[in-house]
């Protein structure tokens, strides 16, 4: 006997199915969901697209189950397959380790303290730290994350947004993608939607106990959702500049008084050296005023044996008006000229990480040279070194060498600089999309120079690991006027939307190479190309209706190129986005308009050769959308076909798919031990690593079963 369906867990799901269709198999189970809710109510039910149209689709959906037996029966096997989302809060690896050089402060822990661990009375805990750059607001954070450690038995959560600070700040949904990373929340798990992944992240949070930092946050938006719903779990956000408007405690870290900044130095330096300098420590401490990173490198200087502490002035400015501006300029001092000059040339196109190909490209220096040159920028603070050999700049550092590279070098050099870093990262790019889609009519030939991988594992990889440099670059590209690099840079960040997933990484970079398309070169390939991507990203992150216009906007450009296999495949896409939303009717009729499109190209015409294989793919879509309208006898036979192509073909895991899509459909025309039949085949496909597949598959099997 199946368990009747209660509204509220009806409502649950569907909203969890609509918010959280991550993944090939999660958008499977929405297709199921939406091919049944329309058979439920006997009509079209296109996607809601708020939490009222969810509740108003539940409220349609449970009624007609009153009515009819058989529906409440195929809704209790749908919703007990539905793996929902991971819901174990994982402790992470915690905060990153704590300063040694700490000092004072007690006044500032002594208030974030009291926040965190206050009687909630109905208030969130969330607390703003704020203060200039280099004061040191991430070393309180850290700090009393150390300090109230085993007050958070749930873990301590730790996201960092400056490598995306400033005008590429990551949106809200990116921030909660990064963070319910760091909670264990498998990929394939985690929502498309903000809606999704913040509903996904209170289920993590709810009833814990645990502390998050969200670190150089840039503006409300990106936090807003963060604010914790649960009394024991406390938010802090750490701002380096000016607060902004949250509700939470506002909590100022001041400059360190003189005595406090002597300390600190000893606690570098050493006692003896600090007695040995003492002539210089007042200048020193006037130009440091207080601010934590000054003070520290002043230090580190001097056990460097450097007895030139003092800071330079910077023109007119009073000493220890601008502290960590002036100890870039001491450190630039220092370093010998060629690092400087790296440093400085580097430093203008805002790169969230550098490697020792970027600043060679930058500097026009070889890699060995260029790697030299940083871990001496390292040593004098000019860079922080991070993971895998690559360095970051502190932002209000990077401002300064970027301001005074045009002084120092001259404009064109310094347009030089930019222009050799994007080839570089052109170059890389080009090569690695080329390695991760080999046969893809999508990615452009490599080029002759430059580095080839070995295979499309190393390529995606190499990718991922650029992906923020890449994406800032398409930034740069258009500023500089590189138009031809940007609009190139951002078709090759096609592998990885497509086989990684990193839809919310390259959505800033592709709506600015689309733009650029748009003014540079409307009408070309390449603009239809950039559309497609960006209609296929949209659609991916659940933004429906902006994703059809990208992929309008691709359908016409490709069309006035006359590029066929192009079109086509926009159109396509449009028909996917369509079937996505549960308009069926209007998916089938853009995959069959596909299909006359793919049938326009003659023999010999570019992508001729691919046709088989398009119309193959094209009329699954076709069976998926018939499925959806409840013509399962046209969707059946269409399935076994595409079935019978990609088994010739000896494509495994397109084979597994489409017996997935005919066990579905025999499920839903009540053909079970067929389908159980066809979901053993799709088993025996699919490698061990396709777990989100086999999984999908144990569930259908699961509901055939038990409707036996």
């Amino acid at each position: 006997m199946l368990e009747v369906v209660a509204l509220s867990a009806l409502t649950a799901f569907l909203t969890a199915v609509g918010n959280g269709a991550a993944g090939e198999m999660g958008k499977q189970m929405l297709l199921s969901t939406g091919a049944l809710a329309r058979r439920t109510t006997g009509r079209e039910t296109p996607l809601p697209t708020s939490s009222e149209g969810w509740e108003a689709l539940a409220g349609h959906v449970h009624a007609r189950m009153g009515d009819d037996r058989r529906y409440a029966g195929e809704w209790s096997l749908l919703l007990r397959s539905f793996p929902g989302s991971a819901a174990d809060l994982r402790r992470g690896s915690g905060l990153p380790a704590a300063s040694r050089h700490f000092t004072d402060r007690k006044d500032v822990v002594k208030q974030l303290r009291r926040e965190a661990t206050r009687p909630a009375g109905g208030r969130p805990r969330v607390a703003l730290l704020y203060g200039p750059p280099g004061i040191g607001t991430t070393a309180v954070a850290l700090h009393l994350g150390a300090t109230c450690h085993n007050q958070f038995p749930d873990g301590q959560f730790y996201v960092d947004l400056r490598e995306d600070s400033g005008d590429l700040g990551p949106s809200p949904a990116a921030v909660l993608l990064r963070l319910l990373r760091q909670m264990g929340a498998e990929p394939d798990r985690i929502p498309t939607t903000e809606a999704g992944r913040v509903q996904l992240y209170r289920r993590l949070i709810s009833g814990r106990r645990a502390m998050l930092v969200i670190d150089h946050a840039s503006s409300v938006a990106q936090v807003r959702g963060l604010i914790p719903s649960t009394p024991e779990v406390f938010l802090l956000v750490v701002v380096s500049g000016p607060p902004f408007l949250l509700e939470a405690e506002r909590v100022a870290v001041p400059a360190l008084p003189k005595r406090d900044s002597l300390e600190m130095m000893r606690k570098v330096a050493g006692r003896e050296r600090i007695r040995r300098a003492k002539a210089q420590l007042p200048q020193v401490l006037d130009h440091c005023a207080g601010n934590a990173f000054a003070l520290k490198t002043a230090a580190m200087r001097l056990s460097a044996g450097d007895e030139e502490l003092a800071l330079p002035s910077l023109g007119a400015e009073a000493p220890g008006s601008r502290p960590v501006r002036a100890t870039a300029q001491a450190a630039c001092r220092r370093v010998q000229a060629d690092t400087a000059r790296l440093c400085r040339l580097t430093a203008l196109g805002v790169w969230p990480s550098v490697s020792a190909q970027l600043a060679a490209a930058a500097a026009g220096v070889a890699e060995e040279e260029a790697a030299r040159m940083l871990v001496e920028a390292a040593d004098a603070q000019l860079l922080e070194a991070l993971p895998d050999d690559r360095y970051q700049f502190r932002p209000e550092v990077r401002r300064y060498l970027a301001d005074t590279a045009g002084p120092e070098h001259g404009i064109p050099e310094c347009s030089a600089a930019v222009a050799r870093t994007l080839d570089r990262l052109l170059n890389l790019a080009l090569h690695a999309a080329r390695a991760a889609l080999p046969q893809s009519w999508r990615t452009e030939a490599a080029p002759a120079q430059g580095v080839a991988y070995r295979d499309e594992t190393e390529a995606v990889a190499v990718l991922a690991a650029e992906a923020s440099n890449l994406v800032r670059a398409v930034f740069v590209a258009r500023d500089y006027q590189h138009i031809d690099t940007a609009l190139r840079l951002g078709q090759a960040l096609w592998p990885l939307q497509l086989k990684a997933g990193y839809w919310d990484d390259v959505l800033p970079a592709l709506r600015i190479a689309a733009g650029c398309a748009d003014e540079y070169r409307p009408g070309a390939r390449i603009a239809g190309a950039l559309h497609f991507q960006l209609g296929h990203c949209l659609g991916e992150l659940g933004l429906w209706e902006e994703a059809d216009r990208e992929a309008v906007s691709a359908v016409r450009a490709e069309r006035e190129a006359g590029h066929l296999r192009g079109e086509a495949s926009c159109v396509e896409l449009r028909g996917l986005l369509s079937l996505h939303r549960w308009l069926y009717e209007m998916a089938y009729e853009r995959f069959v308009e596909a299909e006359s499109v793919y049938g326009r190209i003659a023999v010999g015409q570019e992508g001729a050769e691919d046709l088989p294989r398009a119309h193959a793919l094209v009329r699954r879509h076709q069976a998926r959308a018939l499925r959806g309208m409840g013509r399962l006898d046209e969707s059946r036979r269409l399935l076994e076909g595409v079935t019978d192509f990609f088994m010739e073909q000896g494509e495994a895991y397109n084979q597994a798919r489409a017996l997935t899509d005919l066990a579905e459909t025999l499920h839903d025309a009540g053909e079970n031990p067929m389908a159980l039949a066809r979901i053993a085949e799709a088993e025996r496909l699919l490698t061990p690593a396709a777990t989100p597949h086999l999984g999908y598959l144990a569930a259908l099997r699961l509901r055939c079963e038990v409707t036996e």
